[in-house]
């Protein structure tokens, strides 16, 4: 019974897998005969058909969203989607990004953001549904087929997320028992067990999901030549998917800055660049759309920037999923064997948007208006050139493994190589494009409110251009800047800072706070280039090893060496203006606020449940009582590093780590925030908890209470002896006798604490030794002589405890957080002016 309601959930997701493929053909041709149907009675059925095999198509949708989460979240690990993203004791919300890690799982959200969309679309457009939705319908169909999973002779047709365990792999354990299921998932990738994680995908996804509409506008314009329409009821929608992209890209960037430990938010790897390229050319469409309902010009370019953007998307998606970037990204998911299907789903919407433009090209209406150096459409032209050509110098570089594959399917060899230092080869160009681009956002807005002349230009430039230089001047001096590069950055930057904030003073003093949101998002912009500009040019490593001692023998180079510091346990060490101590390894309890020492909790046989060994306690609250098991994430340790100002300063970083079997140390950051800057610390060498130590042969000391001895180097004071009347794991009877010492071991300014316990049961002698694995030491208590009160102790020591961290100080990067929050809001505003101009040319 339980095994066929396991399998029946497979069979339900996968029978609505080829439901949703049927249904999205079935409205795509049916919303294509609404659309050239020769009666408006026609229409009007096959348009109702169209909606009814489209509402199936959402219920299909949703089906295989609810099918493939159960089988996640029951752990029916007979499933290969479940067994190899998921595992028992992952939490719920890390669950949920078991659902899209997988390359079927990420398809299945990509359907799901168009099915509501495109249900959005339905009921809020009803004039251009039929055309739009065609489009809509063609894409869906597309995206189902990549999670068939069927095989049609030796073609293989998608691949299914509810294809059994036993069928994905060949392993003897399925020739004995076939309906063999394993204990545990392999789990999900550390490296995504991140919050970010959780909520990125979904938001990168809308933003794809949504760079469709104005797609689909543009095509349905093409298509049924209403060359200028399209732009109205588009436009919203493209502010709409570039300002969710952007947030996605964003939150990625974030995630990046938090949980790998590059020391930044950026690495210009091919898979960052496969969504920072149609980001721009979104961005220029929206410019040039503008354009266009202000005065009919800059026609063709719209169009021929909205049919890119959602190209490049699809590029992006076969960048990211071919496996062609295997080689250049650590990021790239595995091909599946879908490469063709992808490439066949991207070249056909490229044979459509070409074959369109080509045969509608002359009938698209041009503008005889004269643009000339004063008017906003030469600004936003020139603007938006720099932005197509910022998206081109990323596309190129990028696009090497693609070329490489390319020829070599033709049989030609080639091994042209991406750009080996890809950080410097990408930020030396973008770096200029920047200025340009502040130079023209700043300019531009001029522009775009009022008509302007030569005079009138540099008397509304004049005031701005001057503040701009004295605020520079002064960022420039204090910082010492003396790159001319970074110095007109900064400049260009404080310049679109405050020409826009001028322009928007004057819309919100004479107009509505709605027209607003270009110059808000202009000023996030000029914003967030400070801020990356601080963050990463002037980054400044804070923790340099100054003792000349060599810290990795195996080191490629010497930057490792010199960029990090060891810190034993408990020592303090001089970093800068910051004295460090290094406290130990913590771990993370389930139910509890903060992070709790490892020695303070005993292990059990399920690596996932600890035992108190005292009460938990967070700023006087108690939240566990000693002898509570608790829940804890073993895979996880938490490194407790204070931090001590010369002003007198204190706080408490924990860089996390994980020794992975597979993927050796996988170190992330804890930070420090300022307002003017981030202390950013990571490990970048720990002891292995997993590793067996070696302890030295044992020595003996004897001591009688109350006398002070050293243990390894560490004063040890013997409080007293305590009789025992219970040991846990070991019945004694009345003639038995249990004894523990009570030792205290002083390692600079803490205090540990040691019992051995010396047993004899049953005429036997047993000892019980105490560990203190900070301090490296093992102690048990070996002899009692009763009348000399002198006992025995027996010492055996290993490795104290140590990290090396490496500790970077990140200026100005709240500036680059903020200004991406400003530029949010600029997009809100601007987003909600469209749509509501949009409605109420509609109701007229």
């Amino acid at each position: 019974m339980e095994e066929t309601l396991h399998t029946g959930i497979g069979a339900v997701g996968h029978l609505s897998v080829i439901i949703a493929f049927v249904t999205a053909l079935l409205s795509t041709f049916s919303y294509y005969k609404a659309t050239v149907g020769s009666s408006l009675e026609k229409k009007n059925e096959w348009l109702t058909n169209a909606r009814v095999f489209f509402y199936t198509h959402i219920v299909s949708v949703m089906t295989i969203v609810v099918a493939l989460f159960s089988i996640i979240y029951n752990h029916y690990f007979e499933y290969h989607y479940a067994y190899s993203h998921s595992s028992r004791n992952l939490p719920t919300h890390y669950m949920i990004s078991c659902f899209w890690e997988g390359q079927e799982g990420s398809f299945i959200l990509w359907l799901f953001w168009n099915a509501w969309l495109g249900l959005a679309l339905i009921f809020t457009n009803k004039k251009w549904e039929a055309p739009v939705m065609t489009v809509f319908g063609a894409v869906q169909a597309f995206i189902a087929s990549m999670i068939l999973g069927v095989m049609i002779f030796d073609l293989k047709i998608g691949s299914s997320p509810f294809i059994l365990l036993r069928d994905a792999m060949v392993a003897p354990i399925f020739e004995t028992d076939p309906n063999f299921v394993p204990e545990d998932g392999t789990g999900l990738n550390p490296l995504l067990q991140n919050i970010w994680m959780v909520i990125h995908p979904p938001t990168l996804f809308l933003g794809y999901a949504a760079g469709l509409i104005p797609f689909a506008y543009c095509i349905a314009g093409l298509w049924q030549n209403k060359f200028k329409e399209w732009i109205r009821p588009a436009l919203p929608w493209m502010i709409f998917a570039t300002a969710i992209l952007g947030l996605g890209i964003i939150m990625g960037a974030y995630w990046a800055y938090e949980t790998l430990n590059f020391g930044g938010y950026w690495n210009w790897d091919p898979v960052e660049n496969a969504v920072y390229i149609p980001w721009l050319i979104m961005v220029g469409a929206i410019h040039t759309m503008i354009v266009f309902k202000k005065s009919e010009t800059a026609l063709k370019t719209s169009i021929i920037l909205v049919l890119s953007s959602f190209i490049l998307i699809l590029y992006s998606t076969f960048l990211t999923r071919s496996g062609v970037l295997g080689n250049a990204s650590v990021h790239s998911f595995t091909d599946l064997g879908l490469s063709g299907q992808l490439l066949l789903y991207m070249m056909f919407f490229v044979i459509v948007s070409v074959a369109l433009c080509i045969v509608k090209w002359k009938k698209i209406p041009t503008s005889d208006y004269e643009v000339s150096n004063y008017s906003r459409e030469f600004w936003i032209f020139i603007g938006v050139t720099t932005l197509s050509l910022m998206s081109f110098q990323v596309l190129i570089p990028t696009s090497i493994p693609v070329w490489n594959a390319f020829l070599g399917f033709f049989g030609i060899e080639s091994n042209l190589a991406a750009p080996a230092d890809q950080i410097g080869f990408y930020t030396k160009y973008q770096l200029w494009f920047s200025i340009a681009v502040a130079i023209l956002s700043g300019t531009g807005q001029f522009f775009y409110w009022k008509k302007m002349t030569k005079d009138q230009l540099v008397k509304d430039l004049a005031i701005p251009i001057v503040i701009s230089l004295l605020i520079s001047a002064i960022i420039i001096v204090s910082t010492v800047m003396n790159n001319m590069s970074y110095i007109l950055l900064v400049t260009a930057s404080v310049y679109s800072i405050v020409s826009n904030s001028k322009v928007l003073f004057s819309i919100l003093k004479n107009s509505s706070i709605k027209l607003s949101g270009g110059s808000i998002s202009h000023i996030g912009i000029a914003m967030m280039l400070i801020g990356i500009l601080f963050s990463s040019g002037y980054s400044e490593v804070i923790s340099l090893n100054n003792t000349g001692m060599l810290i990795f023998d195996d080191a490629p180079d010497d930057t490792m060496n010199k960029e990090n510091v060891l810190l034993w346990i408990n020592k303090p060490r001089k970093m800068g203006e910051y004295t460090l101590r290094y406290r130990g390894t913590f771990a993370e309890i389930e139910g509890a606020p903060g992070y709790v020492l490892k020695s303070d909790l005993d292990l059990t046989d399920d690596p996932f449940k600890v035992i108190a060994k005292k009460d938990i306690k967070f700023n006087k609250k108690t939240y566990f009582k000693k002898g509570d098991t608790l829940r804890t994430h073993p895979e996880n340790t938490y490194y407790q590093v204070e931090y001590e100002g010369e002003d007198g300063e204190q706080f408490k970083l924990y860089p996390r780590a994980q020794i992975n079997p597979s993927m050796g140390l996988l170190a992330s950051p804890d930070i420090k925030t300022y307002a003017t800057k981030d202390i950013y610390t990571h490990v970048s060498s720990v002891t292995d908890p997993n590793q067996e130590k070696e302890w030295s042969d044992e020595k003996e000391i004897e001591s009688k209470i109350k006398d002070r001895f050293f243990l390894n180097d560490f004063v040890t004071v013997f409080d007293e002896m305590e009789r025992l009347q219970f040991v846990d794991g070991v019945p004694l009877s009345q003639e038995d006798v249990a004894v523990k010492a009570k030792l205290r071991i002083f390692d600079n300014d803490r205090v540990y604490r040691a019992e051995p316990i010396f047993i004899i049961k049953d005429r036997q002698i047993g000892k019980v030794p105490a560990y203190i694995d900070d301090l490296g030491v093992r102690i048990t208590l070996n002899k009692i002589n009763p009348e000399s009160g002198i006992m025995t102790f027996g010492l055996k020591t290993t490795m104290k405890d140590y990290i090396v961290m490496k500790a970077m100080s990140k200026p100005l990067i709240n500036v680059l957080w903020i200004g991406t929050l400003v530029l949010m809001l600029g997009f809100i505003i601007a987003m909600y002016r469209r749509f509501q101009e949009y409605n109420k040319l509609e109701k007229s």
